[in-house]
């Protein structure tokens, strides 16, 4: 036994003085990292050793060296790592824009040995598929063999991040494809365009067929990207003419369950200024009508020619459901008829293993013109296990206290994702009641034998607030949210959120929310990755 240990003594000093002897040269190790992305993966090599060592990958929110070779101003945070004795890695997974990769070698002795990689921003490794999806493609397709009728309901690939569209129609194929140059063949263009389709009213246009493009806008009005390609399509003004709305919701192909709270999206229809949308326990039996169905048990009136509804009552009987929309004139009368209707499950054992529970942050939307049903847009998403959304839009700790019973108690999750509180402290509702109300919500998950995840909340930009809802933030909010923030970092189970989304400011930075508040996708993408790596921690 003794001679056991004295060999592992020799040893341990052995491999000790070689790696620090400055001559033998591996505190000096600095690995050549390259990083390329191949059909949705990146594939990750760099210069090996020649010592047994084996090599981190780390995922950082931000560059640990800024722009001048000096250590960033803005704190690194590590949101994943990887481990592995090779030199090459394949790695399948949707990073956020804003982040980077970098490898180190590590030893008995040395974390790292040598000198870290240079970091590898993920924005520029994929530059060329990011820009591509700026481009929108065309979906819907009128040939001369199949040409549209007088009020064509155009479609469209979703541009990321895109708040509104620019539509135009031209009198015969730019002469500026791949450009952001309105061309000089344009009929007429519209910038009042929310989503990603366009019904126009072509029955007065005289001809027979004309082109049309579109191009995605940022919140300022300023092109996202390049116009799409120019698509000609032609009309037949002798056709019957269906108008409709078509569903534009995204849990089916996200294969995610409708929120607790609907949120139904569609795209709408020339000449409808307000909507009805209506809920069915049955599958209307008057496709394509104009009345109501009878297995309706619910319809709102939506103001206005927006694409989506909020429902603020909770769907939370078990069941299957149906739901479609018709649009209404100024008047009240039908404008064509009603949607496909689309069918969607409530089951309470989808919540029994996790569930997520808070305000809009937690319900989805974003970049402005996004809702809930816009899946990349909720973090949920991203996450590497199931979970059912009990987000409602709006909510402060005070209203998710008071619905806890009746919206967390049904599904009994065995763990559950709280967020909550933004809405309160930036209305002037003080820390000291919001970390009571969250205390009571943890009280009751404790009594029900459910585990509270707190997350930490994100900060905010009252000038982005302001600018897109014009809407006022308390002045001491950053004291507040660091008050609450620290009552949760306090707790048994918490993934403290905060630091990985702060600017020099303290502030939210605009790449991760136009708005100021509400995460877009790189924001939603980075919330995903940041659960997902503390998840094992906090469920064991």
């Amino acid at each position: 036994m003794k001679r056991l240990l004295f060999l592992i003594l020799i040893l341990t000093i052995t491999l000790y003085s070689i790696e620090t002897n400055e001559n033998i040269g591996f505190s000096k190790y600095k690995p050549l990292f390259n990083v390329t992305y191949i059909a949705n993966n990146y594939i990750l090599t760099w210069s090996k050793i020649p010592y047994f060592a084996y090599y981190e990958v780390e995922v950082l929110n931000n560059n640990p060296i800024g722009k001048h070779g000096q250590k960033s101003v803005i704190p690194s945070y590590r949101i994943a790592k990887y481990r592995t004795f090779d030199n090459i890695m394949k790695i399948e997974q949707n990073f956020p824009d804003n982040t980077y990769l970098r490898v180190s070698a590590h030893s008995l002795f040395h974390k790292p040995l040598g000198f870290y990689s240079d970091s590898v921003s993920i924005t520029e490794i994929d530059s060329d598929t990011k820009q591509a999806k700026l481009k929108p493609v065309p979906k819907t397709k009128y040939p001369e063999n199949a040409p549209a009728p007088n009020i064509p309901l155009l479609t469209w690939t979703i541009v990321p991040g895109a708040v509104y569209y620019e539509i135009e129609f031209l009198s015969d194929l730019a002469e500026n494809p791949n450009d952001i140059i309105p061309s000089r063949y344009q009929i007429s263009s519209s910038r009042e365009v929310f989503t990603n389709g366009y019904s126009i009213n072509l029955s007065n246009y005289p001809g027979n067929h004309l082109y049309w493009r579109v191009r995605a806008l940022n919140y300022s009005g300023d092109p996202l990207g390049v116009f799409s390609d120019a698509t000609e399509i032609f009309i037949d003004h002798t056709l019957p003419q269906v108008l409709k709305p078509i569903s534009n919701t995204g849990y089916e192909n996200a294969n995610m369950p409708m929120p607790l709270y609907p949120v139904y999206s569609w795209l709408p229809i020339a000449g409808a200024v307000n909507y009805e949308v209506e809920l069915t326990v049955d599958l209307p039996e008057n496709p394509n009508g104009i009345e109501p169905s009878k297995h309706q048990i619910r319809h709102s009136i939506v103001q206005g020619g927006s694409g989506d509804y909020y429902d603020e009552e909770a769907l939370i009987t078990p069941g299957t459901y149906y739901w479609r929309v018709r649009g209404l004139d100024k008047d009240g009368n039908p404008v064509g008829v009603y949607s496909d209707a689309e069918t969607f499950i409530v089951d309470h054992t989808i919540g029994n293993y996790a569930a997520t529970f808070g305000d809009s942050i937690t319900h989805g939307g974003g970049a402005i013109s996004y809702s809930p049903a816009d899946m990349e847009y909720s973090f949920q998403t991203y996450l590497a296990f199931p979970t059912i959304n009990l987000g409602k839009s709006g909510d402060t700790s005070e209203t998710m206290l008071n619905r806890f019973n009746n919206d967390v108690l049904p599904y009994h999750p065995k763990f559950l994702i709280i967020m909550g509180g933004s809405n309160s402290l930036r209305g002037g509702i003080p820390s000291t009641q919001v970390i009571k109300e969250l205390t009571a919500i943890q009280g009751k998950c404790l009594t029900h034998g459910i585990r509270p995840i707190f997350l930490t909340l994100p900060p905010i930009n009252p000038l982005a607030i302001n600018q897109a809802f014009n809407e006022e933030t308390v002045p001491d909010w950053q004291q507040q949210f660091a008050a609450v923030n620290s009552f949760i970092r306090s707790q048994r189970y918490y993934i403290d959120l905060e630091p990985y989304f702060m600017d020099e400011n303290h502030e939210l930075p605009a790449y991760y929310a136009i708005d100021g508040i509400h995460l877009d996708i790189e924001g939603k993408k980075l919330m995903g990755l940041i659960i997902n790596a503390n998840w094992a921690r906090m469920t064991n």
